[in-house]
Parts: C-alpha cells; structure tokens; sequence
C-alpha cells in the first residue's frame, strides 16, 4: 500500500429511498443505497486523507437536493471536501440562476453534466451548450467530461471554445479495454491534452474491461499513454466507487495503479495520487502523514 494518505477524487454516495435513479434499474449490484459507512468500510488499509464526490445522475429535477443532501453528509465525514453536483449547463444562460446557487454551496468545486449518454455525438457542441460551459469560468467553476471514447473529436472541440474553463477528463475517456482497442483513443487524448487547461482523473478502466477477467497487464498500455499525454502534473487517481465493485474491491484498484507507474519517483506518485487532487479541486491542503 501507499506510503502516505491518498485522496480519492471520484466516491459516489447514493440512495435509492431518498432519490430517484433510473439508470440503477435492472443492476442487482448497484441498485442499493451505497453510504459513507459502506465507503468506509471499502477502502480496508487504504488510507484516503480526502474524497470528492461526483454526481451519481439522479432525476435531474432533483439536483439540487442531491447537493444539498452531500453538503449535509460532509458535515458527518470532515474528509468529503469537494463536490462536482449537476447543473442543466444545456440551457445555456438560462442554466446562470442554478451555477449562482451552487457556486454559492463552499463544497461545491466544479460540475458534471454527463454526455456519455447523449445520442446525438455532437450534443457538447450544440452552443446553447457550449455557453453553459463558458459560463463556469465566471462562478470559479470546473468540468468534469464523462464521455465514451468515440466522443473525445467533439469533446476536443468544445474545449477549444472554452479556454477560460479547467477540464477534467473522467475514467480517461472510457477506451474499449474490454476489445483492447487503443486507437483511435490514443490519438485523440494526445490532442487533448494538448490544452492545458485539461487534466485526467485515472479512474474507471476496470469497468471499461471485463469485469471478472481483466488483469492489471491489460490496463497498463491505457494508463501509460494517459501519463505520456498529460504528464505527471495532470493527471490524478478516482476510485469510482461504487460503480467499480462490479469488477473490484477497492484496494485491488489502487494496488493495480500503484504497480503500473512503479518506477516513478516518490513526487511523482504524490501528484497521481494526492497533491493534483488538491490543486485541481481546490481542496484545503492540510498536512499528511508521509
């Protein structure tokens, strides 16, 4: 395990009974509340200084109890300092009023308004859109792309009209490991991380490959291109928890990461696991034990 306290910029906390999930409807694994103590529980030895919850696409009308809900959760768990909530960025200016309410919530550091599910490949490009983007810049606000990897050419043009906005690309894209495809994906991470105002949460491959068969070996071409493309100073670990039980446990995903960058130096594998935590989402710094 990791010689120092890690954070964890990618924790799903849901439950069922207080929001609606569509997309949990017909997974026996996921469609259950899923807390801080079950989180608590699923880290074992693994030390996490700090978490960031991401939005976990509840009824959309409900986004903002959602925030309001994980603000209170924050208040029993010191260690949950960051929240990237919803917003209908869609709406263009119209979205201002919910970014104003939201910016104004101290946890909330950033927004994700998922594409991954939208079957028109250029939906991020509609300007509408586009200017819900642009408009994060004025609330201090960051976003997160979720996205599959056929989507990253109308990704990269959107991020070319929005240089005021930070990016963080999630679950590296989401390539197809399960058919060990790398290309067209490595070609178009390496041209998004030629903005550098996108970053790479290294999070989410597991559930991109097989799930009961994938092996660490498999995944490592994945994760070292994302490093070579954005280097050590932008790129940072998630667990995506709890999604990722489907094909891990906790510790296993960290372990696996731990060993695919072995080689690297002690700063290094701080940035990766900690310190571009902190400076991407604005977290209070504090002190760790390594």
């Amino acid at each position: 395990m990791l010689p120092f306290p890690i954070v964890d910029t990618h924790v799903h906390l849901w439950d069922p009974n207080r929001l609606r999930y569509s997309w949990l409807t017909g997974n026996p694994v996921l469609n259950r509340p899923y807390l801080l103590e079950d989180y608590r529980q699923a880290i074992g030895p693994v030390q996490v200084e700090k978490m960031v919850f991401l939005q976990c696409d509840c009824d959309p009308a409900q986004f903002r109890e959602e925030a309001a809900w994980v603000a209170e959760l924050a208040r029993e768990e010191p260690r949950l300092q960051g929240m990237v909530p919803w917003a209908p960025l869609e709406q263009g200016d119209a979205a201002r009023p919910d970014l104003e309410w939201l910016a104004a919530m101290p946890l909330v550091k950033g927004v994700r308004r998922i594409l991954q599910s939208e079957p028109d490949p250029e939906f991020c490009l509609r300007p509408d859109f586009v200017k819900g983007v642009q408009a994060l810049a004025d609330y201090g606000l960051s976003f997160d792309i979720c996205i599959y990897h056929f989507q990253l050419p109308g990704v990269i043009r959107l991020v070319a009209q929005c240089p005021e906005v930070s990016f963080i690309l999630d679950h590296i894209g989401k390539p197809d490991i399960r058919q060990g495809q790398l290309d067209p994906w490595r070609e178009h991470i390496r041209e998004l991380a030629a903005f550098p105002n996108v970053w790479c949460k290294v999070s989410g491959l597991v559930t991109e490959a097989d799930h009961r068969r994938w092996t660490r070996e498999e995944l490592k071409p994945y994760i070292d291109h994302v490093i070579e493309a954005f280097g050590f100073d932008r790129v940072m670990y998630g667990s995506d928890w709890p999604v990722a039980v489907q094909a891990t446990d906790y510790p296993r995903w960290v372990e696996t990461l731990a060993w695919a960058v072995e080689g690297c130096s002690q700063e290094e594998l701080r940035r990766l696991f900690r310190d571009n935590a902190i400076a991407f989402y604005r977290l209070d710094a504090g002190t760790d034990n390594g």
